[in-house]
């Protein structure tokens, strides 16, 4: 019995084409975003968290963050919501390797717990009274 032959690389055009969409949607989602500004009340949905118990999810100021940075502005986009971008640089980072590689990285079951447990600790934070540590 004979081993099949590898299959041959897929053509770059062709194994980018994925990454590149994706990317195209989330350019789209940032910059519809980044016109529609968050603040200004009537665009967007209020969380529904914050509206009926005061407390603050680990999305909240994503909106807002995802806005700042989509024009330049770091500092403000960590002060809205440091989890967001740090997501935004993950998925970045993920996004790249996926170019590379021509696959998404494998999520492994101890990356869920773990992005759990920092959203857990992230909320807890942003909801005692730190003088403003993590709030929105």
């Amino acid at each position: 019995m004979t081993e099949p032959l590898p299959a041959a690389p897929a053509p770059v055009a062709r194994r980018l084409a994925a990454p590149f969409g994706v990317l195209a949607g989330v350019l789209a989602a940032f910059g519809y975003v980044g016109v529609v500004d968050p603040r200004e009340p009537g665009h967007y949905p209020v969380c529904p968290l914050l509206r009926f118990t005061g407390l603050y999810c680990p999305g909240c100021g994503g909106l807002r963050g995802a806005h700042a940075l989509a024009h330049g502005d770091l500092a403000a986009a960590l002060r809205d919501n440091a989890l967001a971008v740090g997501c935004y640089a993950l998925f970045a980072v993920c996004w790249v390797v996926w170019c590379v590689r021509g696959r998404f990285p494998a999520a492994r079951p101890w990356h869920a717990a773990a992005l759990g447990a920092v959203a857990l600790i992230f909320t807890l934070i942003r909801n005692f009274p730190f003088r403003g540590l993590l709030t929105p």
